[in-house]
């Protein structure tokens, strides 16, 4: 009897967590994301530190939230005592909790090695079976895995747990959708790939994969779909083997900890990763009709004479250059330099006294080269 309403209080709670998700404001928000940082100590506080001072409306966490062992004795100490105020319902030691949730763990293997989770699932209190679940926050959509070998429901594509992701994937209307777990599908970490977690996310819906378990900072583009690995957000630091680097990576950091910080409208998700000094590493922004990588578009007409127009996007901040080349390579023409945000932008070519011919306009920005064929007549 006892057990029953245990399981009713549980549901009962989950419930009233759904209803003030769904009524969340649709305005922009602002979102943190912690990788296996949960071992008490200076790199945890100072990363905790940078949380709050983002002052985000909830934390989301990449898994091993509790080291090493995940047991019931140090979870308060590793968790709670950095991040009892966002934690719903919570009844630890170390102050007052959150009024409502607005912390969303995702299970890592540490956290499995006592009682297969037990310790994780009673100390929170989250939607579905805890495992894995859903919740909706405004302009986003969260989906949370179990991507450990020891779920009931599998972790492979064709899995009770994968079925479920295409499905609630389906079902969302959320302008984004991020998917969150611990283990990499892709990551030029020490542990390297997980192919067994490598799910069809981008043919399922989703805007975005969050993972952990490296413990360095990666951006990754794989298949036209980005990736992230954020795994600094307190036990030790890895190495990066240039041996093993992931293909489709495109920013790699390991100097120091650090958190991600989010901000979502209606029409971008923008992801940036500092240090726990405050430095910032890597800007992202996903935006409707914003392209993964940097990208010059053909001029608009071509072939021209006089002027024409020529449209760029990058989805990252930076310099970008655009110069006109020969056919022998020798630049003629120098278009654009100057450092931009993150977005699309426009800007009008004058032939001024470049002779008729072929040439080629070449953008360099953060995400590399891209070049396209011009011709003047």
């Amino acid at each position: 009897m006892l057990a029953f309403y245990d399981l009713l209080k549980y549901r009962l709670l989950s419930l009233v967590l759904v209803c003030l998700l769904i009524a969340a404001p649709s305005q922009a928000q602002r979102f943190a994301a912690i990788g296996d940082y949960g071992y008490a100590g200076t790199p945890e506080r100072d990363v905790a530190a940078l949380v709050k001072s983002w002052n985000p409306h909830f934390i989301i966490t990449l898994g091993d939230n509790n080291y090493d062992y995940g047991d019931s004795t140090t979870i308060d100490q590793n968790i709670g005592q950095y991040y009892h105020e966002y934690i719903g319902f919570y009844k630890g030691r170390f102050g007052q909790g959150s009024s409502f949730n607005r912390f969303f763990p995702s299970l890592g293997n540490h956290d499995l090695y006592t009682a297969n989770g037990i310790p994780f699932l009673h100390y929170f209190t989250l939607p579905g079976n805890g495992r894995y679940y859903e919740y909706r926050r405004g302009n986003v959509h969260f989906f949370v895995l179990n991507s450990d070998p020891a779920e009931a429901d599998g972790v492979s594509s064709t899995s009770v747990q994968a079925q479920w992701l295409k499905r609630r994937l389906a079902a969302a209307r959320a302008p984004w959708k991020v998917v969150y777990f611990h283990h990499a599908p892709y990551s030029s970490g020490q542990h390297g790939n997980t192919p067994s977690m490598q799910w069809p996310f981008k043919e399922w819906g989703a805007s975005v994969v969050l993972t952990g378990h490296d413990h360095h900072y990666e951006r990754l583009i794989v298949n036209d779909f980005p990736y992230f690995v954020n795994g600094l957000g307190g036990r030790n630091i890895y190495n990066l083997n240039p041996q093993r680097t992931a293909a489709g990576s495109r920013v790699r950091y390991n100097a120091d900890y650090g958190a991600m910080l989010m901000q979502a409208s209606a029409d971008t998700l923008r992801l940036e990763f500092y240090t726990r000094r405050g430095q910032r590493i890597d800007s992202y922004t996903l935006g409707k009709g914003l392209p993964l990588e940097g990208t010059l578009y053909p001029p608009a007409p071509n072939p021209f004479s006089g002027s024409t127009e020529l449209a760029f996007a990058v989805p990252e901040p930076g310099r970008v250059q655009i110069r006109v080349l020969n056919l022998l390579g020798q630049e003629v023409a120098k278009l654009f330099d100057a450092n931009v945000r993150a977005g699309k932008r426009q800007l009008t070519w004058y032939q001024g006294a470049l002779k008729a011919g072929i040439y080629q306009v070449v953008m360099t920005s953060p995400s590399g080269k891209v070049t396209v064929r011009a011709e003047v007549l």
